[in-house]
């Protein structure tokens, strides 16, 4: 399984950005795919997850901001960034599992992910 991040940049604050994730390797009608994004020397976060059924999940800091989706067809999944903040700025990886985990609060679990993107870095100024 490979799954390769772009989108990624500079931006100020209260722009947008999309960023993408071309996942590859795989075949499989049962999945669930996430967004989740770290700071140097801070636990990653699950952002948002996107299931096989188009469930979805979002950490409540970017709730009404953020918009999770998957183009199946592609095998692309995008995460759209509006309204961006300067506490957005992180290096975004997307992630994979062959399992549906649902959420009734809240972002992804990173343990629920056992494939990962190397990343992409968001920076938002002001």
């Amino acid at each position: 399984v490979q799954l390769m991040e772009s989108g990624g940049g500079s931006v100020q604050s209260g722009g947008s950005l999309r960023l993408s994730c071309a996942a590859s390797g795989y075949k499989t009608p049962v999945y669930c795919l996430g967004w989740f994004r770290q700071v140097p020397g801070k636990p990653r976060e699950g952002v948002a997850s996107i299931n096989s059924d188009g469930d979805t999940s979002y950490a409540d800091s970017v709730k009404g901001r953020f918009t999770i989706a998957h183009d199946n067809d592609k095998n692309l999944l995008y995460l759209q960034m509006n309204s961006l903040k300067l506490e957005d700025t992180a290096m975004y990886y997307c992630a994979a599992d062959f399992r549906v985990h649902r959420k009734r609060d809240g972002g992804p679990g990173e343990s629920d992910f056992s494939y990962w993107g190397q990343g992409t870095q968001v920076t938002v100024s002001s």
